[in-house]
This record gives structure tokens, C-alpha cells and sequence, in this order.
């Protein structure tokens, strides 16, 4: 092609997509109501994937935080249905501080093994959590937590400040607690809290350590927690003994153990628990992955049904985009007429009538590109959830709408290009 075709051709593009923009701006009402749907369309996907990501994201940092490569052992499998177990799965026996000494002693590829029960309050006349007393200060932990002295390691759960329970208070059940950074806080706004002695449902304990800060998360945070030696929780909550198991918390030697603690601690549970060798295993196993997995998935179930939404959008949109094409077919078939009788060929008439019809759906993909980063900054400012728009769903939303144009705009085109020109001359 010569470069006076080429700048002919662009000549030609030009002066369509200025035809296609006058007869959009001629009628600014009808054009903004027929791309309603397509608006609405992009701006459900845009918006839901902004929303999606941000949360998945907020999820895997938040499991993550546990540590990569935690193994739990607990009572059920992990997962977010916990109103759906059947029968035999509820009746299943739980956990034992013993189960948890079993895989510390026979599991070689364990690097720290920790039972640990919790209460987030509920028991006979018992409300709700109790509260720590420390002078004139109160706080309410949102979790009391039995722990060994391996819980920061397999948890990945520094310590900020003094230090974490050891072998010794577990050992004579000392009368010692470590609170989390937000309760310790609440308790010690002005004061070291190292040493202090707390009261907590009528006894004292001395704080020996506060964990290092961990900041909003999603799922499980510390900020608000309370630990005791494992074997002072017993002594002075036994009906959390009575009614509840532990979850057992390991990490392998070396990130590339994981399977292998997972074999080892299954056949270790599997042996204790007396589960037949043709028998799933009577116990859940929990990883970040798996979790994170799960999650997705859930999450993905949702992003399918708010994309069946977004298709119906953009469907009436696209329908939309037809009727308003074949409406200004039927208006401008005296000036189809007057074209083709200056030269104009059917492929002409067809390019003009289905750029304006992507040039229509095309702004419609960008007010709902525009309005989806709206929600999805509202969104950021407005709650926790950091809301992220990927590059990609920004360049679908506008292909999207653009193929819409096209797709729904060739019958009207091929409409207009065979319109006879003597016959159109003479259309009032």
C-alpha cells in the first residue's frame, strides 16, 4: 500500500469516528440510556475484581502470617462450612495434649510441635470473655490461650517485649501471661508491663511478655489475646479441658518438609486414633495453601455469579446498542442514500454504522472503568479491605464493551449497506 492509500485510509477512519461522535453527541439522552447497560456491565466487573483481588490478597497475607509452612493438626477438616458436618464427622474425639507430645517425640522432620486450646468465652455462667484487671485499667481479651512454650516458633509469633512461657511454667503450672501488643496496651498505657501482676477471673498472674504487634488482619490477629502455660489454663479453666480438644501447631525443619511432617503426623494420629487402614482420617489437616485455596474458591464462586450479573448488564446494553442503531438507520436513510450515490460502497456504510456502534459501546466501557475504580477507592478508604484494580480487568471491561458494539451492531450495519440508494433518495 502506496503512503497516499494509507493516509487516505486514516483520512477515512477519521472522518467516520467524527460522523460516529456527532451522532452520539446530536442525541446525548437517548446515547447515555442506551449505554446504561454496558455501564452498569463494566462497572460490576471492574468494581467485583477490585474487590475480589484486594480480598484475596488481605486473605494470603493474613494466613501467611501464621507462617508458611505451619501444618495444624485440629478436630476438623479447615474450611468455611462449619454449619455443614454430618453426623459422624461431629462425633468425632478430639485432640490430646498427649497426641501433640507423641508427634514432638516421633516425628523427625518437626522442628516445634504446640498444643494449644482456646477461649473466646461461653461456659457455665460464663458470658463472655473475662477481663484483665490491672489498676483502675481493664481490658477484655478477645481470645485466652493455652500454650507450650513451642507456640511462637510453629506460629510464627515474635515476642515484643520480655519474653514468651517456657518449659518451666508449663512444667510447674506458673501463674504467668503473655499478652498480646493491642492488650497490653489497653492494660499499660503509660507503664512497662513487664512484672506486673494482673487479675483475671479472680486470680493474679504476672506479666512476663507482650508479642510483637501484628495490626488488622482479617482472621485471627494476637493484638487482642492472652496466653497462659497450657497447664495452668487446664488447672483454672477445666471446662474448656472437659468440652474442648487442642489444635496442634508444627513446622518442619526446613520449608521443604512439609509433606513429610504431614505424612509423618498423619500415620502418628491415624496409629493413636486407632482409624482402620481402609478409613479417611478422623482429624483435619491445615496449610496457608490449602486455606488459601479454599478461599479462592469460595471467592471465585462469588466472581461467577456477579459475572453472570455483569453479562446480563452488558447483554441489555448490547440490545440496547441494536435498537438505537437500527433507530438511526431508519432516521438517516436519506443520508445513506445521498452517500451511496456519491460513491459510497456497501463496505463503507457497514464500517461507518459499526464504528459508531463500538465508538457508543466503547464510551460506555470507559464511564464503567471510571466508576469501578470509583467503588473500588471508596472501598479502600472506606473499610480495611485494600481494593485493587489489575491492569487486565480494566483492558477486559473495555474489550468487552467494544466487541459488545461490534457484535450488536452488524445487523443494523448490514441493514443500512443495502439499503436501495434510489429508493433512500426519496425517504422522507
Amino acid at each position: 500500500m502506496s503512503g497516499q492509500d494509507r493516509k487516505a485510509g486514516l483520512r477515512g477512519v477519521t472522518e467516520t469516528l467524527r460522523f460516529a461522535f456527532g451522532a452520539i453527541f446530536a442525541h446525548k439522552l437517548r446515547s447515555v440510556l442506551t449505554v446504561l447497560g454496558i455501564v452498569i456491565g463494566v462497572t460490576t466487573v471492574v468494581a467485583m475484581v477490585s474487590v475480589i483481588q484486594g480480598f484475596n490478597n488481605n486473605v494470603k497475607q493474613s494466613f501467611e502470617s501464621f507462617g508458611a509452612t505451619l501444618v495444624q493438626f485440629q478436630k476438623y477438616e479447615p474450611g468455611f462450612h462449619g454449619g455443614s458436618r454430618d453426623e459422624e464427622t461431629r462425633q468425632r474425639k478430639d485432640l490430646t495434649w498427649d497426641d501433640a507430645k507423641a508427634i514432638a517425640a516421633l516425628a523427625p522432620s518437626a522442628a516445634a510441635v504446640s498444643p494449644e486450646r482456646y477461649w473466646g468465652g461461653g461456659g457455665p455462667d460464663r458470658g463472655g470473655p473475662p477481663e484483665i484487671i490491672y489498676g483502675g485499667e481493664e481490658g477484655t481479651p478477645d481470645t485466652v490461650v493455652g500454650v507450650t512454650e513451642a507456640y511462637p516458633l510453629a506460629n510464627n509469633k515474635p515476642v515484643g517485649d520480655g519474653r514468651f512461657i517456657n518449659a518451666a511454667d508449663v512444667l510447674h503450672s506458673s501463674n504467668v501471661i503473655v499478652l498480646g501488643y493491642g492488650l497490653a496496651q489497653s492494660l499499660f498505657p503509660r507503664v512497662d508491663p513487664i512484672g506486673k501482676v494482673v487479675w483475671m477471673s479472680g486470680r493474679t498472674y504476672r506479666v512476663v511478655g507482650v508479642l510483637e504487634e501484628q495490626g488488622e488482619s482479617m482472621f485471627d490477629s494476637t493484638d487482642a489475646h492472652a496466653y497462659l502455660p497450657l497447664s495452668t489454663y487446664d488447672a483454672h479453666f477445666p471446662w474448656i479441658k472437659k468440652n474442648q480438644g487442642v489444635n496442634i501447631a508444627t513446622i518442619p525443619r526446613s520449608p521443604d518438609l512439609v509433606d513429610q511432617l504431614i505424612e509423618e503426623g498423619t500415620t502418628i494420629l491415624r496409629t493413636r486414633r486407632k482409624v482402620p487402614f481402609n478409613k479417611d482420617n478422623d482429624f483435619g489437616i491445615m496449610t496457608p495453601d490449602k486455606l488459601i485455596s479454599d478461599f479462592r474458591a469460595i471467592t471465585g464462586g462469588i466472581a461467577l455469579a456477579m459475572l453472570l450479573i455483569s453479562s446480563i448488564a452488558l447483554l441489555i446494553g448490547g440490545i440496547g446498542v441494536m435498537n438505537i442503531m437500527l433507530v438511526s438507520v431508519t432516521e438517516r436513510t436519506r443520508e445513506i442514500g445521498i452517500r451511496k450515490a456519491l460513491g459510497a460502497v456497501r463496505r463503507d456504510i457497514v464500517t461507518q454504522f459499526l464504528i459508531e456502534a463500538m465508538t457508543l459501546s466503547g464510551i460506555g466501557g470507559i464511564v464503567g472503568i471510571l466508576f469501578g475504580l470509583a467503588i473500588a477507592s471508596v472501598v479502600r478508604a472506606a473499610t480495611p479491605l485494600p481494593a485493587e484494580t489489575p491492569v487486565w480487568s480494566m483492558v477486559m471491561g473495555f474489550t468487552v464493551s467494544v466487541s459488545i458494539g461490534l457484535f450488536f451492531g452488524i445487523y443494523p450495519a448490514w441493514k443500512a449497506a443495502r439499503l436501495d440508494p434510489v429508493e433512500s433518495l426519496r425517504y422522507e
